[in-house]
């Protein structure tokens, strides 16, 4: 029988034919420690011992044969970690990006210690922020809307897997307007926001596999989302409420412009780790007579 060792060697090997070695190494690990049900000291503590015939070994070779297609790691395993949660993702929801759980945890910090919050996240994929958010936000009402059918069957799965309760209602929201009891305190989005022109600069397994519709924006018009979404923030949300926007960072000036134009007051940009402006936040004072 092969020691962890050797088949963590084989997959690496095989993987570097697409990928740099770091990303192989760490793309192997994780299969690994998800085939076996192991932790990441575990997996390195049992490097040299045999591996027997566990039952979910048997799915490596298909595995590694998905990966080689580029199907990235999130879809062939079937979850993605984020913001310390293990969620369900499928070809029908965006795989959940580091950037925005920085836009969680910038929202987590402005807005910790106020219960009862009104969330409403718009665009929701996998259920991610709403989720994140329940455990940062104690006590918060949440609700979170997509276009997508089938991204909000898995948002559902993920949010019962964890005991949330979350409004989920399907909302095209360019042409319609969530339903709410209430006015909002917080309204976030992560919108389509890659330009159609910049589809040859987007890894393989991005464009064949994750949908379309959550990535891109035509070149004409890149703010669509940022407008229709701001502008029913005039509507849903209670003077003094926050607007927070994941953005393309080309973009950031005319972001914060806009908002400003709507008259959205305390508007800027935030970078992410790598210092790139990839957040927005603002806040509505409640005259819509501000332009």
């Amino acid at each position: 029988m092969p020691t962890l060792r050797q088949l963590s060697a084989d997959l690496s090997t095989a993987l570097q034919a697409l990928y740099d070695v770091p990303e192989a190494e760490a793309i192997t690990a994780q299969v690994l420690e998800h085939l076996l049900n192991l932790t990441p000291l575990q997996r390195r503590m049992r490097a040299g011992e045999e591996v027997g015939a566990e039952v979910r070994l048997a799915e490596l070779p298909g595995i590694q044969a998905r990966l080689l297609l580029h199907e990235p790691l999130q879809y062939v395993l079937g979850v993605a970690h984020f913001a310390g949660l293990e969620l369900e993702v499928t070809p029908a929801t965006l795989i959940p990006r580091p950037e925005t759980e920085e836009l969680v945890a910038l929202m987590a910090r402005e807005q910790h210690g106020r219960p009862g919050l009104r969330v409403l996240d718009v665009g929701t994929g996998s259920g991610c922020i709403p989720l994140a958010l329940a455990r940062q936000l104690p006590g918060a009402c949440l609700t979170a809307v997509d276009v997508s059918a089938a991204a909000l069957a898995v948002a559902r799965r993920n949010a019962a897997r964890y005991q949330v309760a979350i409004d989920f209602q399907q909302v095209d929201i360019l042409t319609d307007v969530p339903r709410l009891a209430a006015p909002l305190d917080v309204l976030v989005s992560n919108p389509p926001y890659v330009l159609e022109n910049e589809r040859p600069l987007m890894r393989p397994n991005v464009l064949a596999y994750e949908p379309a519709t959550a990535l891109f924006v035509p070149d004409h018009d890149p703010l669509r989302f940022y407008r229709r979404i701001a502008g029913l923030g005039r509507e849903l949300l209670r003077p003094g409420g926050a607007l927070y926007f994941e953005i393309n960072e080309q973009f950031a000036a005319e972001t914060v412009d806009l908002l400003w134009s709507l008259g959205y007051r305390e508007t800027a940009a935030r970078h992410d780790i790598f210092d790139r402006s990839r957040m927005v936040r603002a806040t509505w004072p409640g005259s819509k007579t501000q332009q």
